[in-house]
C-alpha cells in the first residue's frame, strides 16, 4: 500500500537526509553521495508505506547511523578530519600576527620609551627563528616599521601542526592501502 507523499513529507525526508549528510563530511565525495542517495530512496520508499514520520522515526539517531558509516569505512577509533586541520590552518596565522604584532609594536614603544624624539633607522631581529627583521623608521617621535614577517620555519611548523590536529596521516595511510 504505497500512498503519495506530500511536500512536507518530502522535506522531512530531505532534512533526514541533509542532517546525515552533515555528519559525513570525513567520507569521500562519492561516497558521502553514494549515502546520501541511498538514504533518500530508502526513506522515500518506507515512507511510502508507513508514512514520512515512522519512517524517520525508525531510522534512529542520526549520530549513531552517521558514525557506523564513518566506522564502516574507516574502521574503529579516530579518524582524520578536515575541517580541524582547516580550523587550524585559518586560526593559528591570526594569532600568530597578532603575537608578532604585539611584539614589533612593543620593540618601537620602548625606543621611544628610551629616547621619546627618536630619529633614524632601528632594526630588530624578530622573534627567534620564527619572524623575520623588522626595520623602524623613527622621525621625531613617531616610527613606521617594516618587516616582521612569518621566517620559514613558522610555515613549516603551521603546516606539521594541520597535520598534527587533523590527524591528515590517518588519511594518508588510508589512501596507500
Amino acid at each position: 500500500m504505497t500512498t503519495k507523499l506530500s511536500v512536507l513529507d518530502r522535506l522531512r525526508i530531505e532534512r533526514s537526509v541533509w542532517s546525515l549528510d552533515q555528519r559525513l563530511y570525513d567520507l569521500p565525495r562519492k561516497t558521502r553521495v553514494a549515502r546520501r542517495r541511498e538514504l533518500r530512496i530508502n526513506l522515500t520508499a518506507a515512507a511510502g508505506d508507513v508514512g514520512a514520520a515512522t519512517a524517520i522515526r525508525d531510522l534512529g539517531r542520526g549520530d549513531a547511523l552517521a558514525a557506523e558509516y564513518l566506522e564502516a569505512e574507516f574502521g574503529p577509533g579516530p579518524r582524520h578530519s578536515w575541517i580541524a586541520a582547516t580550523i587550524f590552518v585559518g586560526i593559528a596565522p591570526l594569532l600568530l600576527i597578532s603575537l608578532f604584532s604585539d611584539a614589533a609594536q612593543a620593540f618601537g614603544d620602548g625606543v621611544l620609551a628610551g629616547n621619546p624624539a627618536a630619529t633614524g633607522t632601528y632594526s630588530w631581529p624578530g622573534i627567534a627563528l620564527l619572524q623575520t627583521e623588522v626595520t623602524y623608521t623613527f622621525d621625531g617621535g613617531g616610527y613606521t616599521h617594516t618587516g616582521g614577517a612569518f621566517s620559514p620555519l613558522t610555515w613549516v611548523l603551521l603546516a606539521i601542526g594541520a597535520i598534527c590536529v587533523g590527524r591528515l596521516w590517518r588519511a594518508m595511510s588510508r589512501n596507500r592501502g
